[in-house]
């Protein structure tokens, strides 16, 4: 039987977003994004969506979340693609500032689609840069995507209640320290401990500040920690989500906690990112319309980002 495009499914491509890279020997390099599609191709899952182009976005979106200043200096250093743009993580390249748009322009073109149910479920495999403050880079993360688009749903769409779930190795720090006194953005955050990875952060005790107490569970996991140990912490982030009821989700699945990461020391395999793409999909279902973006976020092994990134799209088709 020929297979045919899900409409509720969509997936964003185009080499505008892979030049968002630092380079052949930096780990965020410039193949990440060729080995996802050529994944996806091979498994046929991009005839069973509906691939989508990146988009440009405008200073003014980006200064929802970040600093105009900081926009301004990450503008000055990409005419000059010289010096880096944190303390040695995220250099500066000619271009910087408009890849970073298309990272930021795609995402909201993505929370457009959905708000306007144009499709219902939405991959971008480069995007959910969560180390990005709002005043500075961080971990190869020049603007944060992931708090624009919580910004933009607030003040362009009127969606206040979301839920944030990162399963990158590294804590999501630059989302988490932003709305740690915000009560209506609920975190589930599984990481790397962070006594043994960067950015250090990401304690089980920090569940948020003033009124947001109890609005954020960090899940710290040993080096090691495997899809079993996962699945067995997962019902902590369910229920917690379940208590949240969100209006929207976003999903920053990077595959640096997969084993065999050349910068981590996480062993799942992809079936933990699929187990997560199903379980929250059932909750978008529940709470949220079905909306549901997911980010690609880090990965620095090609084949292991191909692989648990296309097992989150085709999660995302099955169900």
């Amino acid at each position: 039987m020929a297979q045919r495009e899900n409409n509720r499914v969509c997936v964003y491509t185009g080499e505008e977003l892979a030049r968002y890279s630092f380079g052949q020997d930096h780990p965020f390099g410039p193949g990440r994004h060729a080995a996802f599609v050529e994944e996806l191709m091979r498994q046929g899952l991009d005839r069973q969506v509906r691939l989508l182009s990146p988009a440009l976005t405008e200073q003014v979106s980006i200064e929802r979340f970040h600093t105009h200043a900081y926009v301004e200096q990450v503008k000055e250093q990409s005419q000059s693609g010289c010096g880096y743009l944190d303390q040695g993580d995220t250099p500066a390249f000619p271009g910087v500032y408009e890849a970073a748009c298309t990272v930021v322009g795609t995402v909201l073109d993505a929370l457009e689609n959905i708000i306007v149910n144009q499709c219902c479920r939405v991959f971008i495999p480069i995007a959910g840069l969560h180390h990005a403050r709002r005043d500075q880079a961080a971990g190869f993360c020049v603007f944060n995507d992931c708090g624009v688009a919580i910004e933009t749903l607030r003040q362009q769409h009127g969606i206040r209640k979301i839920a944030y779930i990162d399963i990158d190795a590294h804590h999501g720090d630059g989302v988490f320290y932003a709305y740690e006194d915000d009560p209506d953005l609920f975190i589930v955050d599984f990481h790397e401990d962070g006594r043994t990875l960067y950015p250090g952060t990401g304690s089980a005790t920090e569940t948020g500040r003033g009124s947001a107490q109890g609005t954020k569970l960090n899940i710290p996991m040993p080096a090691g920690a495997t899809d079993d140990l996962f699945i067995q912490y997962w019902p902590q982030a369910e229920e917690f989500l379940h208590q949240a009821k969100p209006e929207f989700i976003l999903f920053q699945c990077g595959a640096d906690s997969i084993d065999g990461d050349p910068i981590t020391h996480m062993a799942y395999s992809p079936e933990a990112h699929r187990y997560a793409t199903e379980k929250l999909c059932k909750i978008a279902d529940t709470y949220a319309s079905g909306r549901i973006l997911a980010l690609g976020g880090g990965g620095y092994n090609l084949n292991n980002l191909a692989q648990g990134w296309c097992a989150v799209v085709a999660q995302m088709i099955s169900d």
